[in-house]
């Protein structure tokens, strides 16, 4: 599966995993088996770097995710926040986002609510092949 390219996709996800290892201590993120061991449903909180056409640097957003399955060390999850940016033609609800456990900052158990969103198709799946 490829991952998100600043370049090609116009977004990217910043490692939490480099993130705490360079600032332990100001910067705490839930252990590996947590990070590692999430279900459909359950919410994951992830470091986003968006480029915006107006800005040489892009902006950086921390928005959560409801992770729809996991497959050989991936999760795919649906955007759950709407970034706070003018324009945006990548990111709206609903959006599927690959990332890896290396990726999540903060982690919620699902819910009822939560794990239905899951089970619902995406409004744009990311490329799988």
């Amino acid at each position: 599966m490829r991952a998100p390219d600043l370049d090609e996709d116009g977004w990217c996800l910043e490692s939490g995993l480099e993130r705490h290892l360079l600032h332990p201590e100001s910067f705490e993120i839930p252990d590996e088996a947590t990070r590692a061991g999430l279900l459909p449903g359950d919410f994951a909180k992830l470091i986003f770097v968006i480029a915006v056409e107006e800005d040489d640097e892009p902006i950086v957003e921390r928005m959560w995710v409801v992770v729809r399955e996991a497959a050989d060390g991936t999760y795919f999850g649906l955007l759950d926040n709407e970034p706070e940016i003018d324009e945006n033609d990548e990111f709206w609800l609903g959006t599927e986002v690959p990332f890896g456990p290396e990726h999540v900052i903060e982690v919620q158990a699902g819910n009822a609510e939560s794990r239905d969103y899951a089970a619902r198709a995406p409004l744009r799946a990311w490329p799988r092949g």
